[in-house]
């Protein structure tokens, strides 16, 4: 497959993985851009693409607080720090909606990194522990603790409902 059709075909579904990597678009799509930039200079020798930009993204993702100047807030995450209302709309399914990508911001990114390519990606522990560089056991427990940290701050939100 050459670059340019791997991009058409598999553009959208990184962006996606981007969006939830980051939680912004913006952001998402640099994750993209650094990872097909990254891709297309080793073109020729990758064997399999899509893990290759999997784990480009990835560690972009972990490594972004590393390089981004401590005093730049993207304006979403400034006005929900704030405690202002991040979505317009008031009905019930977004407000929850909006609670719970609130939650996964405030995740550490690699807990929030285990949990995308979990439930989105639909990556086993191996793969995710292959894609981080770490053992499945530290795949397991990071994603045990941001469910768990998920679920704490959901029910204290929701109420004592279990």
């Amino acid at each position: 497959m050459e670059f340019i059709e791997y991009v058409r075909t598999r553009g959208p579904a990184l962006q996606r993985l981007g969006y939830l990597l980051a939680g912004d678009a913006h952001l998402g799509e640099d994750l993209v851009q650094t990872a097909l930039m990254k891709a297309y200079r080793r073109w020729s020798r990758l064997r399999e693409p899509d893990a290759y930009v999997r784990r480009t993204m990835v560690n972009a993702h972990l490594d972004w607080r590393r390089r981004r100047s401590a005093a730049e807030t993207p304006a979403e995450a400034a006005v929900v720090e704030r405690g202002a209302a991040s979505v317009a709309d008031h009905s019930d399914g977004v407000a929850a909606q909006a609670e719970m990508w609130q939650a996964l911001g405030e995740l550490p990114r690699k807990q929030r990194a285990v949990l995308v390519l979990r439930f989105y990606e639909d990556l086993d522990d191996a793969a995710i522990g292959a894609l981080l560089g770490c053992a499945e056991s530290t795949v397991r427990s990071q994603a045990s603790r941001a469910l768990g940290t998920l679920r704490v701050g959901w029910t204290r939100t929701r109420g004592a409902v279990r």
